[in-house]
């Protein structure tokens, strides 16, 4: 279908966005306490992306501009002190910073970490190093090689990684049948998932998982997802809108006492984290049945599987933790033609999940129809043509914005094109359908039916 001079025009504008750097620097660290991000090179001059540390705790960004000349760590350290100079404030209800509780809490318990991919050996090798790089005490290591066409993956793990990766390989595509097949392998007594094109920080198990040991209540806890570059337009766009990071507050999420400024509790599940960075409490995610299979990337629905499993576990009343102390760094998808998928297949997880919490929890259904209002407001701004604050809902950044990359997040530094809220709400619309399609075909392979 011919695009339209509208949205030939947004990718123009698209496409004029400028590369950024990625950074991380430690206000408390010694020296220069300047480093770039995974696999960067050295900062120069130009824009900067930066991650802010208070010995080694994630406390906010920032968008720097190093003049030509200038020294990048002097410049980018008087940025990050006047941004972040402050102890950071403590999350609500139970919230504590991760640090905290792993300094002054019991040891994290035993851990395993659930890694689905297909054919892409490369970033898998990198997500591997960085896991088997961690600081946590007790963990084991197990990929989900899923519906592979070649051996690839299977040889890189038993090559490179020998004893130190379990190799299972699920024929059923699907990242939820995945995630599902790992968490029957899984030995641990808590089980992290993550992506194979994410670096994982030193501590990001530890911090991950030293909540569960603190609180017996606690079902799931997610943590904090950065870019590991910005280097093409779609990475820019997509971390100007906010990414996948939910803040630098840890909070704590219990059905018990529903936070009172998030009147769609539990259903915005999106709020609580994403699934390249979250663990479950294994016999709590058991006992709900897992993920549901009709749900995922690889299968008709395209998503909302993590959301599904989030709520499923809030609904059995158990806690959920997030904590900024848990840090991996994604490698965001790279061009347009991806940010059209991921639009599409977002709007069509969210409703996909919403559907099957009512297939398969028919008692959440007075709840969730209480909420529809709302919700449907909440759907609205979702897919709104999002501006950057001063332009004209959806033209250029408006004068005298720098409009270059984002800072903290979604400040919308660029405005988020028709074309892409249009694809959501399609994606919103077809969602049910494709969760429906994608039952059908599980139940028929698996005859998995309802929990």
């Amino acid at each position: 279908m011919a695009r339209t001079a509208r949205t030939q025009e947004e990718i123009r504008r698209f496409l004029d966005i400028g590369a950024v750097q990625v950074a991380e620097l430690d206000l408390n660290g010694e020296g220069t306490a300047l480093r770039p991000g995974p696999g960067s090179p050295p900062v120069t001059h130009g824009e900067v992306f930066v991650l802010v540390r208070r010995a080694g705790r994630p406390v906010g960004t920032l968008l720097g501009r190093v003049p030509e000349g200038a020294d990048p760590a002097t410049v980018l350290a008087a940025l990050a002190r006047r941004a972040h100079g402050q102890e950071p404030a403590e999350g609500r209800g139970q919230g504590q910073g991760a640090e905290s509780s792993v300094a002054a809490g019991p040891p994290p318990p035993h851990t395993s970490v659930v890694v689905a991919t297909r054919e892409r050996a490369g970033q898998l090798a990198r997500a591997l190093d960085s896991i088997l790089a961690q600081d946590h005490p007790g963990f084991e290591v197990v990929v989900v090689d899923n519906a592979p066409v070649s051996d690839e993956t299977r040889d890189l793990v038993e090559r490179k990684y020998g004893e130190r990766v379990r190799y299972v390989c699920e024929p059923v595509p699907g990242l939820a049948t995945a995630h599902n097949t790992g968490l029957a392998a899984a030995r641990g007594e808590v089980i992290a998932f993550t992506d194979d094109d994410v670096v994982a920080d030193p501590c990001w198990l530890t911090e991950l998982t030293a909540p569960f040991a603190a609180d017996p209540g606690l079902g799931c806890a997610t943590g904090l997802i950065l870019p590991a570059r910005l280097r093409t337009p779609a990475q820019v766009l997509l971390e100007s809108h906010g990414g996948f990071a939910k803040g630098f507050t840890p909070t704590t999420y219990d059905p018990k006492e529903p936070p009172r400024d998030e009147p769609l509790f539990p259903f915005t599940a999106g709020r609580f984290g994403s699934g390249a960075n979250m663990a479950f409490r294994a016999e709590a995610l058991r006992g709900v049945g897992g993920f549901d299979p009709a749900t995922g990337a690889g299968t008709p629905a395209r998503g909302g599987d993590d959301l599904y499993g989030f709520v499923r576990v809030l609904a059995q009343g158990h806690r959920l933790h997030y904590t900024p102390g848990a840090l991996v760094w994604h490698h965001h998808r790279e061009t347009w033609a991806d940010l059209e998928t991921q639009a599409f297949g977002y709007g069509a997880g969210l409703t996909a999940y919403l559907t099957a919490i009512l297939v398969n929890r028919p008692a959440l259904l007075p709840a969730f129809l209480a909420r529809v209002p709302r919700g449907l407001s909440h759907a609205r701004g979702l897919t709104a043509v999002r501006d950057t604050g001063g332009g004209d809902g959806g033209g250029a950044d408006a004068p005298g914005d720098r409009g270059a990359a984002p800072g903290d997040h979604d400040t919308r530094t660029h405005p988020w094109p028709r074309r892409l809220s249009r694809l959501q709400r399609k994606g919103m619309l077809y969602g049910p359908v494709g969760y429906l399609r994608a039952r059908r075909a599980a139940g028929s392979r698996t005859g998995w039916g309802t929990r």
